[in-house]
């Protein structure tokens, strides 16, 4: 019984970490596609367009990151639960924060505890 529950458990792990890696290439082309659609209508400007892209991008790089964390979770929790594993995941958790932290500064001028700006 112990042996599919932890096939079960990578499972779950590479498929989660699967996903986050599709959702990042799907965001990828998403800003792509999304900027040359723009790109071809009539009075966006340059500015509009990057923001637009960089939007696009930041919000698939988070999403992203978050289920590549939850993946490592997984692992880390269920499937192989050593000190340093333990260890590692904390590291990777502070990278990610660290990361998700200067995509909200950089797509939205603000911190993540600081309220939304109305407009």
């Amino acid at each position: 019984m112990k042996h599919y529950v932890m096939s079960g458990m990578e499972a779950a792990f590479v498929s989660i970490e699967a996903l986050g890696v599709i959702v990042i290439v799907i965001g990828v082309l998403w800003g792509v596609v999304g900027w040359l659609r723009d790109r071809l209508r009539e009075g966006v400007t340059a500015d509009d367009l990057f923001q637009q892209f960089r939007l696009r991008m930041g919000r698939a790089l988070l999403l992203g990151l978050e289920m590549l964390v939850a993946a490592d979770v997984i692992r880390t929790v269920a499937i192989e639960p050593t000190l340093a594993n333990a260890a590692l995941l904390g590291v990777v958790v502070l990278i990610r924060t660290f990361i998700s932290w200067t995509l909200v500064l950089e797509l939205e001028s603000r911190w993540p505890w600081q309220a939304k700006r109305e407009g």
